[in-house]
């Protein structure tokens, strides 16, 4: 759950300025519920009431993901000449907000790593730091150098050729493992075909998708 603090001061400002400094965040960071506006003394004597604000941690989902990668290109660059930038910003995908990353740079493979495996992991982190203490799921989706868009065409291209396969030798297609993310793309590539259906099969990290003929298809 967010961090939420209640403050008691002479104005709303200075009450919201004792919240800030307990939470250690900015204004931007935050949300603020003015309880009590509060009231000024009579003739300076009677019927003073301090103001009251409850301030709420509301960190933004990109400020989130550029403080995690700040942190780990400082921490994972090999000279101060390193050119490794990225851009990041907040979009709705069906409805769902996306935190979409580009990183670009001459030298990235690092961050890539075998099959994809470094980069799967920092997507995860990301979002797990993403959605901690958040009521709202935000999807978390990082580039490199266009690897993950290359790498969606060739899988579209495999989950073709199984299709066909199915469809032509009438037995399931086995795929190898892969990351969830990367198991979405051959479920929607294949949505729509009218010959065969997928399933994912296994525990992680062995889970893999399955190409099945639809049940009573007519093959012509």
């Amino acid at each position: 759950m967010a961090r939420s603090v209640e403050k008691k001061a002479k104005t709303v400002e200075e009450a919201i300025e004792l919240a800030l400094a307990e939470l250690g965040l900015d204004q931007e960071d935050v949300d603020v519920e003015i309880i009590d506006s509060g009231a000024k003394a009579m003739l300076g004597i009677v019927g003073g009431r301090e103001a009251v604000v409850r301030v709420t941690e509301s960190i933004s989902p990109v400020r989130k993901v550029s403080e995690f990668l700040d942190i780990l290109l400082e921490a994972s660059k090999d000279s101060d000449e390193s050119d490794v930038k990225y851009y990041v910003r907040e979009e709705e995908e069906e409805g769902q907000p996306v935190v979409k990353v580009d990183i670009t740079g001459s030298d990235v493979a690092y961050l890539i790593g075998k099959h994809g495996d470094t980069l799967y992991a920092i997507n995860t982190l990301a979002g797990i730091i993403v959605n901690r203490d958040s009521e709202n799921y935000v999807r978390v989706h990082i580039d490199v150098s266009d690897y993950r868009k290359h790498r969606e065409q060739t899988l579209i291209s495999m989950a073709n050729r199984a299709a066909s396969k199915v469809a032509k030798f009438k037995k399931p297609v086995t795929l190898a493992p892969m990351p969830a993310s990367e198991r979405r793309i051959i479920h929607t590539a294949l949505q729509q075909n009218a010959k065969v259906i997928t399933e994912s099969e296994g525990e992680e990290p062995n889970r893999c998708v399955v190409v099945k003929l639809k049940p009573y298809v007519k093959m012509f």
